[in-house]
Formats: C-alpha cells, structure tokens, sequence
C-alpha cells in the first residue's frame, strides 16, 4: 500500500534504494537553465555595446604611401589624432645616429632597435613629445631641427636626434615608435603589429 507522499510523487519517480529523478530535482535544474539563459541574453548586448565602433576601428591602423618621399625627407601623417613622422634617413643621418655612444641617452636605444629590419633607412616615430604632448618642429622644410639634426620642441627645449632619441631638455623618454609594418615596398602601415 502506498502512503500518501509516495502517492503524490507517483510510482515511477523512485526505485527500490530511494535514488532517482524526482520531480523538485527537475524542477530545479529547469529553473537553474532558465535563469542562466536569461542572465546571458541580459548581459550579451550589453557586452557587445562595449566593442570598438566602425569609426575607431577605422582609425586603428593607417596606411601611408612613401614612394615620393625622397632620401632626406620627412613626412607627416596623423594616426589616431596623433602626428606620426616618417623620415627616409641619409646615410649620413644613419652615421651620426650609430656614432652615439649609448651612455650619452637618457633613454639608451640604438638605431637598430628603433627601425624595422631591412628597412633601416625609414624611421617611423609618434610626433608627440614625451614631455608634456607638444609637437616637435623638424618634419617640415626648413623647420628648426635642433642642434642634433633630429626634432626640436619649442615650447620646453627639448632635442632629439636623427633616430628621434632625447639628448637634451625636460622630456624623459625618446619618441615612441608606435606598431607599424611594411606591407609593401612603397606602403607602411602603422598600427598594424609585424
């Protein structure tokens, strides 16, 4: 004869030694399932809202043409609001940047660790100056390229050289050489890893 509780869950829902499906158990792994789905279909749009835009994504990388820059010259581009130098390095520039003694930087790196190799004639710097933002003069024709032949910033003395590395006034640190590659000979494109 069955009792009343094992009547409500019905004959089929226990074996013998009291294991097995009972009705709560399922009950509650369904209500576990609902409420897990629910939070994640709550939570996806606000995830994906997070997301970079169409338009930072497209100032992420930016490719600049370099074929008509000649030995010598400089360019500059803008990359995420930012001006970035090119400059196509002399042999002579390229001498002068080997010739220092890396006890005489601040912030010691050769010219080698600043370029890409095979491309050590093309610099490629972030045209911020490390000390409070300012923009170096020295990219454009006859701009004031300080003492060492580099960059110059007018508001606060600081000189960098020809691989863009401080040698004199406040700023702590060399230009930042941002990620860049060559995608081609003639292409460079900066914020691309490579």
């Amino acid at each position: 004869m069955a009792t009343k509780a094992q009547s409500a869950e019905g004959p089929e829902t226990t074996d013998s030694a009291g294991e097995g499906v009972r009705r709560r158990d399922f009950l509650n792994v369904a209500a576990v399932s609902f409420a897990g789905v629910g939070t994640v279909a709550a939570l996806a749009p606000l995830v994906v809202q997070m997301s970079p835009s169409a338009d930072v994504l497209a100032m992420a990388t930016t490719e600049i043409d370099i074929s008509k820059v000649e030995v010598g010259q400089r360019i500059k581009a803008l990359w995420r609001k930012q001006p970035v130098f090119v400059a196509h390095l002399t042999p002579q520039e390229i001498a002068k940047a080997n010739a220092v003694s890396l006890s005489d930087l601040r912030d010691p790196q050769t010219l080698a660790e600043r370029v890409k190799p095979g491309h050590g004639n093309w610099l490629v710097v972030v045209g911020v100056c490390t000390h409070l933002g300012c923009i170096p003069l020295g990219t454009g024709e006859g701009e004031n390229k300080g003492p060492y032949g580099g960059w110059f910033c007018p508001c606060h003395g600081s000189q960098y050289d020809t691989a863009a590395r401080i040698r004199a006034g406040p700023a702590p640190r060399n230009l930042a050489v941002p990620d860049y590659q060559f995608t081609s000979p003639t292409v460079v494109t900066i914020g691309a890893k490579g």
